[in-house]
């Protein structure tokens, strides 16, 4: 004998998708929260790697230059930003300077700051980058634009007067505008002949991914300072 709902099979329906409807919002709710830059539809946060070579990706593939690497690890963990590869192979800290408006377009909100590794190897004199990298930050903190400041090391090869001058430029200016410093870009990179190009100089693809790798942490850092606060 088959039973029949009559009419209380809309009723008995009704109940059947309200109890779904629990169910599946109690499932949501036991799911990891995604990171606060993925919610919502977040929009991604502008960046800008002004750099040289180095971070510009010196004979290798687009898709393994240091903006881009980077970005991607950031999407990775959720992180939604633009990152723009403002890098020029060659440049020195006066070459930056003198392309910065046009490198750093308007309604960029942070720059990952990575020059001077070529004044140093031209032996410049430290007082040039010191001057050059300061009006950098100021033109920069002047249009509201965070920036972190990626440090490097002068070769041993002027002596250690010059290093000492050179090296101490970053540390300096890092505590004179209060902004982050990541102290050398190249660390764990620098002498490691498997992760660098046959010139010694410049990072392979497994290169920059280490360098990635070693600057994310701060990298995480400074972009959680750019975000809108909610």
């Amino acid at each position: 004998m088959s039973v029949s709902y009559g009419t209380s099979f809309a009723a008995v329906e009704g109940w059947l998708r309200t109890f779904a409807c629990l169910l599946f919002a109690g499932w949501l709710v036991m799911l990891p929260q995604a990171p606060v830059f993925a919610q919502a539809g977040a929009k991604p946060l502008k960046l800008v790697v002004l750099g040289d070579s180095l971070s510009a990706g010196y004979n290798l593939p687009g898709p393994a230059a240091f903006p881009v690497r980077l970005q991607k690890a950031l999407t990775d963990k959720g992180i939604a930003v633009e990152i723009a590869n403002a890098g020029v192979s060659g440049d020195t800290t006066s070459g930056g300077l003198g392309r910065l408006d046009w490198s750093v377009p308007d309604g960029t909100q942070g720059v990952i700051l990575e020059l001077g590794a070529n004044d140093a190897l031209r032996g410049v004199d430290p007082k040039i980058p010191r001057e050059a990298l300061t009006e950098i930050i100021k033109r920069l903190q002047a249009r509201g634009i965070k920036v972190l400041l990626c440090g490097m090391l002068a070769p041993p090869n002027y002596g250690r007067d010059y290093a000492d001058k050179f090296n101490a430029i970053y540390p300096d200016l890092a505590k004179q505008f209060d902004v982050p410093l990541y102290p050398f870009f190249l660390d764990g990179v620098a002498g490691e002949s498997k992760l660098n190009l046959p010139d010694g100089m410049h990072p392979t693809a497994e290169g920059v991914d280490v360098v990635v790798n070693k600057i994310l942490p701060t990298v995480e850092a400074f972009v959680a300072a750019l975000a809108p606060k909610s």
